[in-house]
């Protein structure tokens, strides 16, 4: 292991603090330091309790806004001895440290965008943004190939079917995150996106040989591991059988395990083969994935056996330190394996300065600093990312451009997600749209789903019966001259498949008018919902439902902006009708 080399590059002073520090560990504050807490409860006193007693190596939490989350943050440090790394997840912005930051955009919006500076802006702003609160690690760049269209665990996270576009574009994510000294983390090797299930639920598989892996998913991590200097990575509950069998040609299909779990992946690959010296941190082992495999007595200190340094949440914090206590006591995990694990956890802690910031007492930053969470300047970077990203993907009929002036009654209709937690309230994505459409000068009808009518009038039959009864075509034709249908689906660790999904059976929102009106789709979020519309003559994947995209999505409807983000041919879903 070598602390003055690649990613750490250690002085001799940090290495000396690194070796002082692990001599001075007792063995349950060894322990300790394998583990990332997740904070739910928000209990300064469980927070202590945790910290201290468990001796923890880093911290994750739930967001929320700013301000709460820095006087967070500020506490863990202060309950800490050894200081902490505290976690955040920023795929799209500032918005995945704190709820009220600044998101920018998705990496499927930037895969579509001209060139990688919209990448960068999304690093550049979360790292600005998630120091600002007292972060000092991010779980990101997502480095995920989307190699099959029906993923959509991947689908708006990847940011691209091709090996170079991810290669490009994690490397500007980095660079831009680089500006703000916070570390890094290239996820989730050994690569999801080759199947459509969702590892959340059950373990993933990476099927390719080892042949078409080297070229693709291999080819990422050994970029980012020479070239971008990545400080961790992030390993996935995903199998990979192909390189199972070339360690062991021997091994049984019963005995293929998640990455998580695997030492062929992670010692003879990650480790031996590609050479990363950095710190490996297990996906959250609360997944399926990770917990189907074997009873929690032996996934939590195999993880660490095979060869990960951190392990991701935990079910019952007390239960799980005395499952990876037995396990040392057992020597499932040996003293050399326990030393390297914290000695890179250390190591990466110093190379953040972490120990001489908890000297000087300026491991959190000022809170003036909060002024640039979703300041001018993110804000404007994610006005540049939406205009720079809206793809217009098919407009086979030539119904574009379409205007107030042209087409001043507009018929709207918002495909969304199921109302489960919404609370009697209207969809804010539809009222954001209606708000903006009005804004722009068209008179704006929206169509009332099943839940909307149930929301006004409850779930009796008269609301199924208008949900499913068409009116008059020629009186339709007669008072609209446009039809915008926005679909705003998401959604993960439920289902292996998600998909359009309309309000009711034989509702009236499915588009029996693509033939009598103009009629413009609108994707907000995934890029596959060709495969059920592939009726739709005019299609655009706009990838967020944001004030920007919104703005800048009518502007380019009506010919006043070009559309100048791109798509890949995946997003026809190898349908021949979807392309007509």
């Amino acid at each position: 292991m070598d602390l003055k080399g690649s990613p750490f590059f250690l002085e001799d002073g940090d290495v000396s603090w690194v070796n002082k520090t692990k001599k001075s560990m007792s063995l349950e504050e060894k322990i300790g330091q394998l583990f990332i807490m997740l904070d739910r409860n928000k209990n300064r006193e469980e927070e202590r309790k945790l910290i201290q007693q468990f001796h923890l190596g880093g911290c994750r939490y739930e967001n929320e806004n700013a301000e709460t989350i820095y006087e967070q943050n500020k506490y863990y440090q202060e309950c800490a001895k050894i200081p902490l790394l505290i976690a955040c997840n920023c795929d799209s912005g500032g918005n995945g440290g704190c709820s009220d930051g600044t998101y920018v955009a998705s990496a499927a919006a930037c895969g579509a965008s001209p060139d990688e500076k919209t990448a960068y802006d999304v690093g550049y702003v979360s790292g600005k943004e998630v120091a600002a609160i007292g972060c000092n690690w991010n779980f990101g760049p997502v480095c995920d190939i989307k190699m099959n269209w029906r993923n959509t665990v991947v689908n708006t996270r990847a940011y691209s079917s091709h090996t170079d576009t991810v290669i490009s574009n994690a490397k500007a994510y980095i660079a831009g995150m680089r500006k703000s000294g916070i570390a890094v983390t290239a996820k989730h090797f050994p690569g999801d996106g080759v199947e459509e299930l969702d590892q959340h639920l059950v373990m993933g598989s990476n099927n390719l040989s080892c042949e078409e892996w080297d070229g693709s998913f291999g080819k990422v991590y050994r970029t980012l591991i020479e070239e971008a200097c990545v400080d961790a990575i992030m390993v996935g509950h995903i199998a990979m059988p192909a390189y199972e069998r070339r360690y062991d040609p021997s091994i049984k299909d019963s005995e293929i395990l998640p990455a998580t779990l695997s030492p062929n992946l992670i010692k003879n690959l990650l480790r031996d083969e590609l050479h990363f010296n950095g710190v490996i941190v297990t996906d959250a082992t609360h997944m399926g994935g990770f917990t189907s495999a074997m009873p929690r007595k032996e996934q939590v200190p195999r993880a660490i056996a095979a060869g990960c340094d951190m392990f991701l949440f935990f079910n019952d914090i007390e239960e799980d330190f005395r499952y990876m206590m037995d396990g040392y006591k057992k020597r499932i995990i040996t003293e050399e394996r326990l030393d390297e694990a914290v000695t890179r956890i250390l190591a990466l802690k110093a190379k953040l300065k972490l120990h001489k910031k908890q000297r000087n007492k300026t491991l959190m930053p000022e809170k003036e600093g909060l002024r640039t969470i979703d300041c001018p300047k993110h804000r404007e970077m994610a006005d540049k990312a939406a205009r720079r990203s809206i793809t217009l993907v098919k407009d086979t009929r030539h119904q574009l451009p379409v205007s107030p002036e042209t087409h001043k009654r507009a018929y709207v209709i918002v495909v969304s997600n199921p109302p489960i937690f919404r609370d009697n309230r209207e969809d804010p994505t539809k009222e954001l749209i209606r708000e903006k459409m009005e804004a722009f000068g068209y008179e704006v009808t929206m169509h009332e789903s099943y839940y909307d009518l149930a929301l006004k009038n409850g779930t009796g039959k008269e609301t199924l019966l208008k949900s499913v009864c068409i009116q008059s075509t020629e009186q339709f034709k007669s008072k609209y001259d446009v039809v915008f249908t926005f679909i705003n689906i998401s959604g993960y660790a439920q289902k292996n498949s998600v998909r359009l999904e309309w309000s009711v059976k034989h509702s009236t929102e499915i588009p029996w008018y693509v033939h009598e009106l103009p009629s413009i789709f609108v994707s907000l979020n995934y890029t596959n919902h060709l495969i059920d519309i592939p009726m739709a003559k005019t299609f655009i994947n706009a990838y967020a439902p944001t004030e920007p995209v919104i703005e800048h999505l009518l502007r380019k409807i009506a010919g006043e902006e070009q559309f100048e983000g791109h798509y890949e041919d995946q997003v026809f879903c190898g349908r021949w009708d979807a392309r007509t």
